[in-house]
């Protein structure tokens, strides 16, 4: 599967090293209602050029998925200030 990487360059394999940390910090610096979203731009770092499509659970499952998370947010970072901010369309 990571073939590509065996012909690289040490220049290559630093620029590909580069380009995936700025993928990595993109996705962990989202905050607010970004850390709620799809994220193919992270997945299309990767060299193989699939698009899945994610298995969706229904809205009763999906909510109370987001509430797990949430308080798992709660536990893990209690220091991270809040926001009552709406999501914007």
């Amino acid at each position: 599967m990571d073939a590509d990487l065996e012909g690289m360059s040490r220049e290559q394999l630093i620029a590909e090293v580069v380009r995936l940390r700025e993928g990595i910090r993109r996705h962990r610096d989202s905050t607010g209602h970004d850390l709620c979203w799809h994220h193919p731009a992270l997945w299309s770092l990767l060299p193989e050029k699939s698009d899945p499509l994610p298995m969706v659970p229904g809205w009763p499952q999906f909510l109370r998925g987001c509430i797990r998370y949430r308080r798992s947010l709660d536990k893990q970072a209690p220091q991270v200030p809040g926001s009552r901010e709406p999501y914007a369309e």
